[in-house]
């Protein structure tokens, strides 16, 4: 076979190939910016406290839905997008085991939501520092005539409402929580039969997680905590990941503090869960007929 007939067989490739799986991206942050717009001009009939907590509330809550959404989408469109474009095949005719391509997939997904994640709450945190300084402004002009010492205590309120470390560790277990869900949907991507099915599959594992902590503890307190109980719901847990569980940012509104036990705990527990579920999309793929 002559080396035209080789470039015959191979895929159309070009900048538009490689970009679908990365289009969510941009509708992602376009979304959130409305968002942010919306919400500011929302909450100017409130007093500065309850515009913080509103806007800490409705950032925090808007990055975890959308990096979760983007994790989702993004990661479903890989695999079929690949074997529909003959990609792939390209890609496993090279000495390229199957192990390798799977990671490389998963790191791509993950460093898209790292960029993501970063941008959405670095323009949060924008936000929050250019009411944070109207705010103080405001109330330097309204206390002009009061002594400095009520002018300082004045500021600190302001300061302490706006802003809280806490934040930060909030916003890395949002990317955590984007992270489990991204292996979770490139293991069930795996045995898929279409990039839909699982999406409608990790819409209901989606539910199903922020779901299963309130469910289990109605069921403990009506039913009683058996054996049979916690090893029924260590099994579900053990299937679906508690993702109500990386759900922080009620603490950070409240301002909260959240502890390092806590934070280690939820940390290693999406970086336990996306390592097993990329190991078990891996091993599926190994075996997986082409």
């Amino acid at each position: 076979m002559t080396s035209g007939e080789n470039a015959s067989t191979l895929p159309e490739m070009n900048a538009s190939t490689y970009a679908k799986p990365y289009r969510p991206f941009s509708y992602v942050l376009l979304i959130f910016a409305l968002v942010l717009i919306g919400s500011s001009i929302f909450m100017a009939q409130f007093s500065f406290q309850q515009e913080f907590q509103i806007l800490k509330d409705v950032s925090l809550g808007a990055i975890s839905i959308f990096t979760s959404l983007l994790a989702i989408v993004a990661t479903a469109r890989l695999l079929p997008q690949d074997m529909e474009d003959r990609i792939l095949y390209t890609i496993l005719a090279k000495p390229v085991p199957r192990f390798e391509y799977v990671l490389g997939k998963i790191a791509g997904v993950l460093l898209l939501l790292g960029i993501s994640t970063l941008v959405m709450g670095a323009a949060f945190l924008l936000v929050l520092f250019f009411r944070e300084q109207a705010v103080l402004h405001a109330t330097v002009r309204q206390m002009s005539g009061a002594p400095p010492d009520q002018v300082a205590d004045a500021l600190r309120v302001v300061r302490s409402s706006a802003f809280n470390l806490d934040i930060f560790p909030g916003m890395v277990i949002i990317y955590l929580k984007a992270c489990l869900l991204a292996a979770l949907t490139l293991f069930v991507s795996t045995f898929a039969t279409s990039n839909i099915f699982t999406v409608v599959v990790m819409a209901f594992i989606y539910f199903i997680g922020h779901l299963q902590a309130t469910a289990r503890e109605y069921w403990l307190q009506e039913h009683g905590s058996g054996l049979i109980a916690r090893i029924f719901f260590a099994v579900l847990t053990l299937i679906f990941p508690d993702l109500q569980a990386f759900n922080l940012v009620d603490d950070i509104v409240a301002g909260t503090a959240i502890s390092l036990a806590l934070f280690t705990k939820t940390a290693v527990l999406g970086v336990f869960y996306t390592t097993i579920y990329t190991l078990l999309a891996a091993f599926v793929f190994y075996g997986k007929e082409l």
